[in-house]
């Protein structure tokens, strides 16, 4: 004969519930035979009753203190049954927490395990979902340190008490599954230190949070349905560095102040496909908590900013930008996170997400924290975090942040500050083969979609593919394209010097040929260029305003015409005389009439607009990015002159001439050589032509070619060049 047992629950199980210690909460909480019956136990912080209830049967359990309650019901097995909990004379039905079982299964906590689930968003997080007939909302989160963890929020009025989560054993993962509750319910993880103290924490891989300086993740589900089928059809049809790729570079909280994602969706699809750019690269999106940061010092990576609306608010614009037939690229920053004490450091009570190395671990330039690129999970979390932004967003392509940083052990380091490799070297090992995993994967999950590496070094092969070994014995990195530094630098460094000056600096803007092949390149004028004291790109130029605006608009010109894609950030295209501010974004308010010069800014403007429908109908400037035939000098070293004359010739021979004249007088006559084969010449952009600011000294009629050798070439042009100014000529 079974002797009945006391079904509450021992002091040992009890102190660790009541101090947030507990592995496996369900092993003791719920419904359990027993000797004698069905043991049922509660814990429900300030209830004053608490009742069992299956089909006609009512139970009430024994109180026994400290929000404990138990009860021996005498059951040959365990029945369904809910919890009537009564509260300050309130009785709430519910279904009980404790009576579910675990809904992760093997293979995803293997693949967790092994560093390899390149889905994991759809495992840890909060995820509104039917278990055992029953809705509710999954929490799981990975804290291997943890003593224990719990789950806070508005639905048990942040008293996590009553929800312990229990340990998934050596996976690190915490799961619970809480019914009853969903989207839209905020919550934390309380979890309980190594130490003995607690502290609670966003969910690292909310998708949704609240909209900032608050700071609680949210229970999201997506009800957005894609109207962009034909785009993410046809996206991957034309490899990146063959096709056109214009980029104007975005801002989303600054480019029209106070709008939403849904009204920027009204707003930026029109106006980008007016001006003629392919794509959108937005500066990141992932949630932060610091506006001043601009996005780069994330806390929320799997969650788009709140400031502007919900994920699915995102998705919209998203979609619309694509229905238009523009490219979305978002940048995305892998390589350190902020030390916020509710976010990703010391998660867990110990360094997790973050190098265990304190002198790895802490950035030197940003007060930041930099990943721990050798654990698997924290590459597995950052990889996934990149699956997840192009599957579930639709993103064209990633602009990976801060590339050198993360490649060398001693960036921005002083002797002493760092260990070297294993080595000797300076590389970071495990930085490189988390770039080389994460473009893999993307590249193979996600066809169409291209990487951007924003890496300011001579690293070898950073669009190289993985396989591929280069002369340092490191395999490439993978990206499809680099940001040109050099040529930035250079070119600006060039543009800066008044004319009479620029003849000593000539190689300035040549030397970018040198290298142009060694990667696929994109040439980048960005945020960086237009802040922190640096001047916008039209205050760069020197001269008065008149020459300003030339000389910006003959920069455009050529920098359009060079081999390499464009990135012009939002304002440089309209010559805003202003650095950039987060505040207030560009300064619209120069198309205002009553300023009196807005044909000064329409007319850059529409240079730019002239700029890229030109460029995107002549492969010539594009075709061939990449490869070194598609490119020519005619003229490279007429320094006294402040000319560059180059061909650009398509995959079928047919030549674009571009020249600029940089310098401020006009010259007659002036001959070039070119092919013999062209009949002649038509000019298809000036950038001095009236309508865009500029003098008016063109070339209306066809250019047809002399007999006379030039150049080295065997026919020869005259033209009359216009001051600061670059001209476009096509086969008439």
């Amino acid at each position: 004969m079974e002797v009945a047992v006391s079904p509450a629950i021992d002091a040992g199980d009890r102190e660790r519930l009541l101090h947030g210690t507990h592995h496996d909460p369900h092993a003791v909480l719920g419904a359990h035979p027993v000797p004698g019956g069905v043991a049922f136990r509660a814990f429900r912080p300030y209830a004053q009753a608490v009742s069992v209830v299956s089909g006609d049967l009512r139970a009430d359990l024994h109180d026994d203190g400290d929000g404990f309650f138990s009860g021996l019901l005498p059951l040959t097995e365990v029945p369904g049954y809910r919890l009537l909990v009564t509260y300050d004379g309130t009785v709430h039905e519910t279904e009980d927490a404790y009576r579910f079982l675990p809904t992760l299964g093997e293979l995803d906590l293997h693949l967790l395990g092994e560093g390899r689930h390149e889905r994991l968003w759809r495992v840890l997080g909060a995820h509104v979902m039917t278990h055992q007939g029953v809705t509710g909302t999954r929490f799981s989160v990975w804290a291997p340190n943890a003593r224990g963890v719990r789950v806070a929020g508005n639905f048990n009025f942040w008293d996590a008490g009553g929800h312990a989560m229990r340990s998934l054993g050596s996976s690190g993962v915490w799961e619970l599954f809480v019914p009853g509750i969903g989207e839209g319910e905020l919550y934390k993880f309380e979890i309980t230190r190594p130490d003995g103290s607690r502290t609670l924490r966003a969910d690292p891989l909310a998708r949704r949070t609240e909209v900032p300086p608050a700071t609680s993740s949210i229970v999201h589900a997506s009800h957005h349905e894609w109207g962009d089928a034909e785009w993410m059809a046809h996206r991957a049809d034309t490899p990146v560095h063959e096709a056109p790729f214009s980029v104007y570079e975005v801002h989303l909280p600054s480019w029209r102040p106070g709008l939403t994602y849904r009204q920027l969706a009204d707003q930026l699809p029109a106006y980008v496909t007016e001006m003629g750019f392919t794509h959108v690269e937005l500066m990141p999106v992932a949630e932060h908590p610091f506006g001043g940061s601009w996005g780069y010092q994330v806390t929320g990576f799997f969650a788009p900013t709140a400031r502007l609306g919900t994920p699915d608010d995102f998705k919209y614009l998203v979609d619309r930008l694509h229905q238009a037939g523009v490219g979305v690229l978002m940048d995305w920053v892998p390589a350190h996170f902020p030390r916020d004490e509710w976010a990703l450091a010391e998660f867990d009570g110990r360094p997790l997400y973050e190098h265990h190395d304190p002198l790895r671990a802490a950035h030197p330039d940003w007060g930041t924290l930099e990943f721990d690129f050798g654990r698997r999970e924290v590459r597995n979390f950052l990889v996934a975090n990149a699956v997840y932004w192009c599957e579930e967003f639709h993103i064209d392509g990633l602009r990976v942040d801060a590339v050198a940083s993360m490649l060398y052990l001693d960036y921005s380091r002083e002797p002493g500050q760092w260990t070297p490799n294993e080595h000797g070297g300076r590389e970071n090992l495990d930085a490189v083969a988390f770039l080389q995993e994460m473009n893999a994967t993307v590249y193979r999950r996600c066809p169409g979609v291209v990487t951007i590496a924003e890496e300011s070094t001579a690293w070898d092969g950073v669009t190289r593919p993985t396989h591929h070994k280069g002369p340092s014995g490191f395999g490439g990195l993978g990206f499809g394209l680099k940001w040109n530094m050099g040529w930035m630098h250079d070119s600006l460094q060039y543009m800066s010097h008044e004319p009479v000056h620029r003849k000593y600096h000539h190689h300035e803007m040549t030397f970018s040929m040198v290298y142009a092949y060694s990667e696929n390149y994109v040439l980048p004028i960005s945020h960086d260029e237009v802040v922190h004291g640096k001047r916008s790109l039209v205050s760069k130029m020197p001269g008065d305003w008149w020459q300003q605006r030339a000389n910006h608009r003959a920069y455009l010109g050529f920098m359009w015409a060079h081999p390499g894609k464009q990135l012009l950030f939002m304002g440089q295209e309209f010559a805003q005389g202003a650095e950039w501010s987060e505040a207030h974004g560009p300064d619209w308010w120069l198309f205002d009439p009553s300023y009196g010069a807005e044909a000064d800014h329409r007319g850059v403007r529409d240079l730019v607009r002239d700029l890229n429908t030109v460029y995107r109908t002549t492969p010539a400037l594009w075709e061939r990015d990449t490869e070194p035939s598609g490119f020519q000098w005619v003229v490279g070293d007429a320094a006294e002159d402040n000319l560059l004359a180059f061909l650009r010739l398509d995959a079928a021979g047919v030549p674009l001439l571009a020249l600029s004249n940089l310098s401020p007088v006009v010259r007659h006559d002036y001959r070039l050589g070119v092919p013999e084969d062209v009949p002649a010449w038509h000019e298809v952009l000036n950038t001095d032509a009236e309508r865009y600011g500029g003098s008016a000294v063109t070339n209306p009629d066809p250019v047809k070619p002399e007999p006379q050798p030039w150049h080295g070439r065997p026919a020869s042009i005259r033209l009359t060049l216009p001051p600061l100014a670059t001209v476009w000529l096509r086969p008439a």
